[in-house]
Parts: structure tokens; sequence; C-alpha cells
């Protein structure tokens, strides 16, 4: 790979959504969200541009911002020929620039920062290689793929060794899987019912649509109020039956204890899994639901706000969890994702993507089919969430409950300027609109 593009600027945008005005998003600890992003654009030397986002629930983009713009000197001036030689490097020398590194170290704010960046290298590349990322990662060489990843601190677990092997264990029906995907997709699930929030009409209006499009697995949130979750899972199970999969999120709402009594009490749903039950940082604590949990059938997941691959490694090693939730913008970026899958396929620990949110099941997409068609060759299932996908240039398409593969190149996280402009905070014309709409209302409150 020679005269390859060169980043020469990056764009670093606070895109925000007024989501809380519907209740879209609300959960038993997030009860109005603002799904946003700082969106990072990176400009090159030609025409080639890659985008790439990290996500927040609103007023988390300020922070966000000012991280990816403290890592900004280490990435102008890097061409795509320095990236694609060795990421590994070059993700280690983000991950751990001496003086941010003490924000984490590797975790955090700094470390979501990191991720919108990789995320935009990620793109740029598969879009120089005219390839959907999923199919760049999935036709890429074992030793190549695992150059582009960082094993410090988990080489206990998994050596690069272990990983080509891996890799190369599944090259076999490669291309059958690869053709599978083309032909149906990758299965989802919905929770696009389940918002606390929402009345009881709705819920059963989007449990209807839901059926109608083809879901067979659906998620609810909880946590709050036993008897409005009683209440409220009694509607969805009336709506969608019990042959079709339910499982439920607390997130991250609960001691250890209540987890389990809660958990006990909603046990007449027949839930397939509790995600989030406690502090994502609780790796004992998740162990000892999990233990409690399994004589009846309810299982454990969890990994949005799982901070980086030591945490995954320790979730694995303690036999915490039963289903792996990783999220595209949390960790490190798609170099720590693939990684977090490795190890997951050694302990035989299905990955179930979460995603919603800005832009999420856009890209997670493509991380759970190369999951699929490269390392676990086994289909589960990844989250669907019906928000916001109006403001991708190429938004992801769910037929018959199944993601369509993508095939335009890139990583699918490219956004519509008009919707960039609209939704900027805090001079875009929506948020100029509500601001000056706020500013009246407090006139008005104030008796001016």
């Amino acid at each position: 790979m020679t005269n390859t593009p060169i980043i020469t600027a990056m764009d670093i945008l606070d895109v925000r959504f007024p989501t809380s005005e519907g209740l879209h998003g609300s959960d038993a600890v997030h009860p109005d969200p603002d799904y946003s992003c700082v969106y990072v654009v990176l400009h090159t030397n030609t025409k080639l541009k890659g985008n790439g986002l990290a996500f927040t629930l609103g007023r988390g983009n300020q922070i966000i911002k000012l991280g990816v713009e403290a890592l900004r000197d280490l990435v102008i001036g890097l061409s795509l020929e320095n990236i694609s030689n060795d990421f590994g490097k070059i993700w280690h020398t983000l991950a751990s620039e001496g003086q941010l590194r003490w924000l984490g170290p590797e975790k955090g704010a700094v470390h979501m920062s990191m991720a919108a960046i990789v995320n935009a290298m990620w793109d740029l590349w598969s879009k120089y290689e005219k390839k959907p990322l999923w199919l760049l990662l999935t036709e890429m060489e074992p030793e190549r793929l695992v150059k582009c990843l960082d094993f410090t601190w988990v080489t206990d677990v998994l050596t690069p060794q272990e990983a080509i092997i891996l890799l190369k264990k599944n090259t076999k029906d490669k291309d059958n899987r690869i053709k599978q995907m083309q032909k149906t997709g990758y299965p989802g699930y919905t929770t696009s019912a389940g918002w606390l929030g929402y009345s009881e009409d709705f819920m059963r209006t989007q449990c209807r649509k839901a059926i109608s499009a083809g879901f067979n697995m659906f998620k609810a949130k909880v946590g709050s109020d036993l008897g409005d979750d009683i209440r409220r899972l009694r509607i969805i199970r009336e709506e969608i039956g019990y042959d079709r999969i339910l499982g439920v999120d607390a997130n991250q709402k609960w001691d250890i204890q209540k987890a389990i009594d809660w958990m006990k009490a909603l046990q007449e749903f027949k839930l397939e899994f509790i995600e989030e039950p406690t502090s994502p940082d609780d790796i004992l604590g998740h162990a000892t639901i999990r233990k409690a949990l399994a004589p009846l059938g309810i299982k454990v997941a969890t990994g949005e706000c799982c901070a980086n691959r030591v945490m995954w490694k320790q979730l694995f090693q303690a036999e915490s969890i039963d289903i792996a939730q990783i999220d595209a913008t949390r960790m490190g970026g798609v170099n720590e994702v693939i990684l977090v899958m490795l190890m997951a396929a050694k302990f035989g620990i299905p990955v179930c993507p979460h995603a919603g949110g800005v832009g999420l099941c856009e890209m997670v997409q493509h991380l759970i089919m190369f999951d699929y068609c490269a390392i676990s060759g086994k289909l589960n299932f990844s989250e669907y969430v019906d928000h916001l996908h109006e403001h991708f240039t190429e938004p992801c398409v769910v037929k018959n409950g199944h993601y369509t593969a993508p095939t335009n190149p890139g990583y699918s996280s490219t956004m519509h300027q008009t919707s960039l402009h609209n939704y900027q905070y805090p001079h875009g014309p929506e948020w100029q609109k509500r601001l000056q709409k706020s500013k009246k209302r407090k006139i008005i409150l104030d008796g001016e």
C-alpha cells in the first residue's frame, strides 16, 4: 500500500438530538437522555475522508470533544500506510499518551475520545479498499489483522499466536458464512417497545410493529419499581406471547442481593437474560448474580459500559457472564472490540452487541458480521433500536428481523451534512429554536 491518503486535518463536532422530549432511551438510571455523539471527520490530501463517532447521552459531549482535541497532534500527519502497516502500535500510542493516560488509564472519557478517532481511521481504510468494514476485516489475513491489536495486559489469556490460530481455524467455511450474511443478514432483537417512560398504548403498538417486522426477540427496561415492571412485562408478554424471547435490562440499578431478589420476582415471565444488573465494574458481583440465577434459567449479560479489554478478560475468567454485549464506542474503537471478541470465542461466550443510540446500530452490524464470519462462526443476536437512522447516509437496513449486510465501502458512520448542521450544539438551528423557547419560558416564569 503506497501513496495512500495522509491525514491533514480533523473536524470535531458536538451533535445532539433531543430524544428526551419523547422519553426515547429512558431507563432506570437515565431518565432523560438526549442521544448524542462527538463526530470526527479525518480530512486527507485526497477526496477520501474518514468519519467516526463516540456516543453519549448529551452533556457528555463536552468532555469527549475536549478529549478528541487533546489527541489531535498524534493523528495529523499519519498516512493510511502508517495505519494499515502497524495499527497496533498506533493504537497503543493513542491509548497510552504519557500525560493523558493518567485520566484512565485506558478507560473512561479519554478512551472513548480515542474511539471516535480510531473508528474514523477504520472508516477511511475501508473506503480506500472499497469494501464495507465487516468484509475488509473478514477477508484480512489473520497475521495482518492481529498486528492491528494491542495485547498488553491480556497475554495471560490470549496471545497473538493463539489469536492467529483461532482466526485460521475458521478460514475453511468463511466464504459460505460471507454468502449467508449477504443473503439473509444477521438476526436482531428490538428494544424499541421497552423504554421505561413509554405508555401502555405505545408499548403495545411498538410490540405489534416489531412482530410485523419479523423480530422474535425483545428487551424491556426494568429496575425502578417492581410492581410497574410486572405490569409492563405482562403487557409485553400479552403482545408477543411466550414463543418469542424476552430479556430485561436494569442499567446498573441494583446491589447484588436486590438484583437476585428482583429477578426471582420476575421469573414468571420466562426471561432469557438480565442485562447490567449491577455496577459494570463489579466482576465478582456479576458472578454471584449469575450463580444465583442459573437455576432459574436466566442468563447474565453485560458490556455496554465495560471500560476495556482487561475488565472483559476478568469477566471471562471469573465466569461472571453468559452474554458479552460489546459496544462500538465504549472501548478504544474497532481494534479493542476485536480483541474482546477473540477472548469471548476462546471462553465460549456468545457476543450480542449493544446498539441503539446514535450510529451504534450502523457500526455494530459490521462488528457482529465479522465475528460470525471470521471468529465465532455462530449466529446470536444484535440489538436494534429504531431511532435516528435517517441522519446517516447509509443507514442500517433491517428486513425480517435481520440486519442486511452493508455493501457500501466504510463503517456506515457518515452522517448527512444537513443533520450535522441542524443538530450541532448549541448553534445548530434545531437547538437554537429550543434555546430561544427556553429563554422565553424563563422570562414568563420570572414575571418579566
